[in-house]
């Protein structure tokens, strides 16, 4: 089964790089679950979700289609990686007390994924997924990465872009939804960070690629002077968008 691999490319630039989820939210979600037997992170690329999942269950499956994501992986006793697609895996029916897609929903078949989710969910088992928005720091370098995710690498997103741009609201969620506080994530970079950072968007390498040259150098110069000192920690947070659900019961005749 094919997939768009948009992150085999630079998958070690992409496990340096990427921040990591608050073990808040992982809290929650395992407060939320009734059971703490087996999770599985969906889409899992370098394991940052799996990793903050094994705190609260007793195993971990983490499967993404990408050997190069999972050779990059973050390892523990806990976790059993797998290349696998979403839509299709060998995990036993009936097993999974909590699904994790974070980040990666937007580039899966939903229907077939969905299917496959119900399979091996428990029949009380959650569905958990998010994406992150825009980072935020002052205005100054907000405009300036605003101008860079817009109008500079926009026209080379992937389609599939614009579920993250509507929070993840207009997918499919076949699922009894339930409400959720808000999160977000953090961290204290430098200039070089934030550049490492966006040099993984993966219209950031379309880009590259098409025109043989990085397209950051473009606002090099301008994140440099709303920045300050490239070696100066900035505070960095990105808003989650979550989207939780358990199984529909099903009618009885």
């Amino acid at each position: 089964m094919k997939f768009k691999d948009h992150f085999s490319g630079h998958a070690g630039d992409y496990a340096r790089y990427r921040p990591d989820y608050p073990d808040v939210l992982f809290e929650f979600l395992a407060k939320s679950a009734k059971a703490h037997e087996l999770a599985w992170d969906c889409g899992t690329g370098n394991g940052q979700a799996a990793l903050g999942l094994a705190g609260y269950f007793d195993r971990v499956i983490a499967t993404d289609p990408s050997q190069a994501q999972i050779r990059n992986a973050v390892r523990h006793k806990k976790i059993e990686y797998f290349a696998a697609p979403a839509e299709q895996t060998e995990i036993p029916s009936r097993s999974v007390d909590l699904i994790t897609v974070a980040q990666a929903l937007h580039w899966f078949r939903f229907d077939a994924f969905y299917q496959e989710a119900s399979r091996v969910l428990k029949p009380d088992g959650l569905l958990a997924v998010w994406c992150y928005g825009l980072s935020r720091i002052n205005p100054d370098v907000d405009k300036v990465v605003h101008h860079y995710y817009k109008n500079i690498v926009g026209p080379y997103w992937p389609a599939e872009r614009h579920y993250i741009d509507e929070k993840y609201r207009t997918i499919p969620f076949p699922f009894l939804e339930l409400p959720t506080p808000e999160f977000y994530m953090k961290a204290e970079w430098n200039m070089n960070d934030m550049i490492g950072y966006l040099h993984t968007w993966s219209a950031t390498q379309r880009c590259q690629r098409k025109n043989e040259q990085n397209p950051i150098d473009i606002v090099r110069r301008a994140l440099a002077r709303a920045w300050g000192p490239e070696t100066a920690q900035q505070t960095v947070r990105w808003p989650i968008y979550l989207r939780l659900g358990r199984m529909i019961p099903e009618a009885k005749s």
